[in-house]
């Protein structure tokens, strides 16, 4: 299972999307010792330390002159906000940074970015990632009315629930979804529809972000079970009554089953949110929407 990765903010809270794309870094020293970085429409500037051209032994009080000299240029150009990506191996540069008033944004596997306000009054630089995205993939086989689930070999209780797992970054839900049930249990299958979404906070494990899981439902195109033992305890085909009333489950596992019940017994339409990929305002972008779709 992949943790879910969020974009990075380009500007301020107030005027920043979150869907906006992420701008490539680039950064050189001008002539005058200064940097130069990317700026963004929300009045921000961000620097690459690793495109900037430093001497691979560059002091901490020599990068910080020059960053007190570049600062001092981007608050005269008017600049609010300042990004900062420190790769590890100049990670002494980011305490030069804080005693400019840095302060750390984020971090991945090898960089670190630093944010600076420059603006009037308070902050209104974005916080960073605050959710991780899990998603489920329930399957169902029509022609019999059962569903696939399995048991986790590493949880205290060993409840019946649907496979799935943490989204890739970029990943579609329903593409989560297909590849989660394939790794955990071997089966082939096809994105049909959204069936439920889960908010919950102070989640143990999420890094104290807030979680959202997702459940599909999805479509066999394989039948035969090749769990994965090191994840899975125990793989079946089970039949969707029996995931309703069993107290071997967990209480949105079972309500969902109740709801694939209605799904088989009346037809899906009732409760399927289908996908729909519509064009976004950003050229050549597109988005998936979730809905119910109208009738007549």
């Amino acid at each position: 299972m992949a943790a879910f990765a969020l974009r990075l903010p380009s500007a301020t809270r107030r005027f920043c999307s979150a869907r906006s794309p992420v701008r490539a870094f680039s950064c050189t020293r001008k002539a005058t010792g200064a940097l130069t970085g990317q700026g963004d429409r929300f009045g921000g500037v961000t620097v690459n330390l690793a495109d900037a051209g430093l001497p691979e032994d560059v002091s901490e009080s020599s990068f910080g002159r020059l960053l007190r000299d570049s600062l001092a240029q981007w608050k005269a150009e008017g600049r609010v906000a300042v990004w900062l990506r420190v790769p590890i191996s100049l990670s002494r540069c980011a305490a030069a940074a804080s005693a400019h008033g840095f302060t750390f944004h984020h971090a991945k596997r090898d960089h670190a970015v630093l944010a600076l306000w420059m603006g009037d009054g308070e902050s209104m630089l974005p916080g960073f990632a605050t959710h991780q995205i899990g998603v489920a993939g329930a399957v169902v086989d029509e022609s019999n009315g059962k569903v696939l689930v399995v048991q986790d070999r590493n949880k205290t209780k060993n409840a019946w629930k649907f496979p799935g797992g943490l989204s890739d970054p970029g990943e579609n839900i329903g593409a989560t979804a297909v590849r989660e049930v394939f790794e955990e249990t071997g089966v082939r299958s096809e994105f049909k529809s959204l069936l439920s979404i889960r908010q919950q906070h102070d989640h143990p494990g999420a890094f104290a972000m807030s979680d959202m899981y997702i459940i599909c439902r999805l479509r066999p195109l394989s039948y035969r079970i090749d769990f994965c033992t090191r994840e899975c305890l125990r793989c079946e085909w089970l039949e969707l009554a029996e995931l309703a009333r069993t107290d071997r489950t967990t209480p949105i596992t079972s309500r969902v089953a109740r709801l694939l019940l209605r799904g088989l017994q009346r037809g899906f339409d009732d409760i399927d949110l289908a996908m729909e990929e519509l064009p976004a305002v950003h050229p050549g972008k597109f988005y998936q929407l979730y809905h119910r779709p109208l009738k007549g």
